[in-house]
């Protein structure tokens, strides 16, 4: 196997990390801290239940059902931001 990688000057990467901006605005993504991991749920534990608070508006936090690793600290790309998930019992 070929162990190579490649470094992009920030020149390069710049306008692209713009336009990705500009584009998760124009689609109503939004971007969300991780607060609180509240646990797993789901019928085999395959998701987690994780509080989060929405970088763009501080005093606004979910709760959301998250599948994958996460951990508090990790930030969220959220591709839609009204719907919040039912707690745990």
């Amino acid at each position: 196997p070929c162990n190579v990688s490649f470094v992009f000057p920030s020149c390069f990467l710049l306008p692209f990390l713009l336009s990705v901006a500009v584009n998760m605005e124009d689609q109503g993504i939004k971007e969300a801290k991780v607060t609180k991991v509240l646990g797993r749920t789901g019928s085999q534990g395959q998701a987690t239940q994780v509080r989060v608070e929405f970088l763009d508006n501080t005093n606004r936090s979910i709760i959301r059902n998250v599948k994958g690793p996460v951990r508090a600290g990790d930030i969220l790309l959220l591709l839609e931001s009204e719907r919040e998930a039912r707690r745990m019992r």
